[in-house]
């Protein structure tokens, strides 16, 4: 019960959402509190949650697309982020 109230609000963001970085935020935070909610124990799964929500949220800002249409953030082997064409 207690992990329907973390996620409602998060649906409501992610639907109120505006800009593509926004949006990208609120998927990451429902993805990562859902992953983070089903890995926990039983007595765990707020926290879970909670630390999934973050986790996703911070990799969709760091890996999320480009402030450019059509391209997207990478890495390569070295570390170096770049942008290229999203596949």
């Amino acid at each position: 019960m207690k992990l329907s109230y973390l996620i409602l609000p998060l649906v409501v963001a992610g639907l109120a959402a505006c800009t593509p970085s926004e949006q990208n935020a609120a998927i990451g935070a429902l993805g990562g509190a859902a992953v983070g909610a089903a890995v926990s124990s039983d007595k765990d799964r707020t926290k879970g949650a909670v630390v999934g929500a973050i986790v996703g949220v911070t990799a969709s800002q760091l890996l999320g697309p480009a402030p450019q249409r059509g391209k997207c953030y990478y890495r390569d082997q070295y570390g170096n982020r770049f942008i290229a064409d999203c596949q």
